[in-house]
């Protein structure tokens, strides 16, 4: 079990079953936007008050993860 799977969920009804941060209807593709298009960590966290530097850096690593399982799969 990865470091990132304790603070990141994916629960069937919520978002869809979208990968989520644990304990809010926040998901991964949100926070991953929201850094993508010039928002700093910090106002990400001003702006979300129930999430914390260790989700946003979960967050990243889901994505480096699931990203990587990908990219395993295409040369396979």
């Amino acid at each position: 079990m990865s470091s990132s799977s304790l603070l990141i969920t994916c629960t069937p009804g919520v978002r869809s079953g979208k990968a989520c941060v644990s304990g809010t209807r926040i998901t991964v593709s949100d926070v991953l936007e929201y850094l993508a298009s010039g928002m700093s960590q910090e106002e990400v966290l001003i702006d979300f008050p129930d999430l914390r530097a260790e989700h946003i850096q979960a967050v990243l690593r889901y994505a480096a993860e699931r990203e990587k399982r990908l990219s395993e799969l295409t040369v396979a």
